[in-house]
């Protein structure tokens, strides 16, 4: 279950457009478990050596928490000011700006009705 629910999450991570970022809340929403928003956390932490960009994913308040797994802990804010992305006066993604609402995945539980 863990690795389906980590699936579910890189397929989120993947579509989130350049110049856009969503939160961890936000992905566990999209795959069915809006509490899980830390065990998003651990899925993007284990993805680190792959392509997604993992980098688009901030906190609720669009605070890099995340930039501790990227080696150079200003690499992530970089990445993201490459892309466009403005910051506000305490160093959080302008989230009116740039949030990027994914779209629900359905798990393997549920099933399409016709």
């Amino acid at each position: 279950m863990k690795q389906d629910f980590f699936d579910r999450v890189y397929k989120i991570v993947a579509k989130i457009p350049k110049g856009k970022v969503t939160t961890y809340g936000l992905i566990a929403e999209s795959c069915g478990i809006k509490s899980a928003a830390r065990t998003v956390g651990w899925a993007l932490n284990g993805a680190s050596s792959s392509n997604l960009p993992c980098h688009r994913v901030v906190n609720r308040f669009g605070a890099l928490t995340g930039k501790v797994h990227f080696g150079d802990p200003k690499l992530m804010e970089d990445l993201l000011r490459s892309e466009g992305i403005i910051f506000d006066k305490d160093d959080c993604v302008e989230m009116k700006k740039h949030l990027w609402i994914p779209p629900k995945v359905l798990s393997n539980k549920t099933k399409k009705k016709k």
